[in-house]
């Protein structure tokens, strides 16, 4: 083909970019979660990014906090400027409680509808609770495919969360309400996800559940390059712990992420005691957002000396750094029927820094991941015997070799294999 004039180039690819965009498959993905919030950037935008590479195009529709998005809504546009991603955000609302979150479904569904009449969707992707109920309304209204993808059993996590009370009539209502939505959407769906293999087992003995729709585990991924320690040099870790009070010779226990609620912080002070008691040279490192007065008080009360915990709130570019002084890293996280469905994203980031974990039984697949890489140590019970247990394993173990560890959490957690499991089942969906 020849070109007289520029604007015939530029026709040309303009059109070849329409053709694109005309071929390509357009997602609706729907998040009560914000995308200026840290779930909605590790493990939201990483995975849609990635998805693009293989024609699909997407609108987010998130709900955002007002703090976060005045904060972090430049940075998320800025990572989504160079995708086929359109963001469309409305405002979280968190008072009063229930009806805001009734507010919330309206404008969702508003804002959903509108959408649709411009783009035509093909599917809409969904997780549990809030967002589930537009997936629904959407495949009933207008025959959108619809995935469903079960991040947590929601309306148990509530209750086992202390947040809904079922003895109170008015949150049993709202309660049986979400788990007849459950039922629906295991009925009407054209595909589910879900984090741990213990949640898929769950799933597929519901009545709802029908074996010829497409399912796919995915667990919570990992940033495989942020956390990477070969990038950590033992200069940098040396002055950091000369700057934290730590002896070179000390065995670092650290814990990352929150304190409170489903994390138990007793049980783990509890435990970091009867440890104390046995070894010596000893240091438990708080990588922690917030509540450092609570941890520094909760250790008091068990016992410890104040040198004996350390408290650091780090930047999450930062984490990293703090992570590659330990010698080991522990979460224990309360075990629930809902927490079956659970994958903590700290697993997967501390195996990327090639450190053993220890941890409790009844979370998602912690137990069995720890277990079948050899890469820690679990217990099943919070009592003395147990944490003493976790000494003597700490007292043996030392440091397992690190670098099979990191293998095995890319093998798991590894952001790759999540995208190529999502484009599977979005094939699948819109195979038709």
């Amino acid at each position: 083909m020849v070109f007289t004039h520029v604007s015939d180039v530029v026709r040309q690819v303009d059109e070849q970019k329409l053709k694109h965009s005309k071929l390509a498959k357009r997602i609706l993905f729907i998040s009560y979660d914000g995308m200026t919030d840290p779930l909605g950037q590790s493990q939201v935008i990483p995975y849609l990014q990635g998805l693009t590479k293989f024609g699909f195009h997407f609108t987010i529709l998130s709900c955002e906090k007002s703090g976060a998005f005045e904060k972090n809504k430049d940075q998320v546009n800025a990572s989504l400027k160079n995708y086929p991603i359109e963001w469309v955000t409305i405002p979280y609302h968190k008072t009063p409680p229930v009806f805001s979150s009734i507010y919330d479904v309206w404008q969702l569904w508003k804002k959903a509808s509108q959408l649709h009449s411009k783009q035509q969707y093909n599917l809409v992707h969904t997780r549990p609770g809030v967002t589930a109920l537009i997936g629904i309304w959407l495949k009933k209204k207008y025959n959108v495919k619809f995935l469903n993808d079960i991040r947590e059993f929601y309306a148990d996590s509530r209750v086992d969360g202390g947040m809904w009370n079922k003895n109170q009539f008015f949150y049993r209502t709202i309660y049986n309400y979400f788990k007849k939505k459950e039922s629906e959407a295991l009925l009407v769906n054209d595909g589910i996800v879900c984090l741990t293999h213990a949640a898929e087992k769950i799933i597929k003995s519901m009545p709802e559940y029908k074996a010829e729709i497409p399912f796919e585990v995915i667990p919570c991924s990992a940033d495989m390059d942020l956390f990477d320690p070969e990038k950590i040099t033992e200069i940098t870790k040396r002055q950091l712990k000369k700057q934290l009070g730590i002896a070179e010779n000390d065995v670092v226990v650290t814990y990352l992420g929150s304190v409170g609620g489903w994390y138990l912080t007793d049980e783990m002070m509890q435990c970091f005691k009867v440890i104390c008691d046995k070894i010596q040279n000893i240091k438990f490192l708080f990588i922690s957002p917030h509540q450092h007065v609570l941890i520094r008080g909760k250790a008091l009360h068990w016992g410890l000396q104040a040198n004996q915990v350390i408290t650091v709130h780090a930047k999450r570019n930062e984490v990293p750094v703090y992570l590659s002084l330990s010698s080991f890293s522990l979460f224990f996280i309360k075990p629930c029927y809902s927490k079956l469905s659970s994958s903590p994203t700290k697993h997967g980031e501390i195996m990327a820094m090639g450190i053993p974990v220890i941890s409790n039984s009844g979370v998602g697949d912690v137990k069995e991941i720890i277990k079948d890489t050899r890469s820690g140590f679990t217990i099943d019970t919070f009592n003395e015997e147990s944490f003493a247990a976790i000494a003597e394993f700490i007292n043996i173990e030392r440091r397992t070799e690190g670098n099979q560890i990191r293998i095995a959490g890319i093998q798991y957690y590894g952001l790759v294999q999540a995208v190529e499991k999502y484009r599977k089942i979005y094939n699948k969906i819109l195979k038709d």
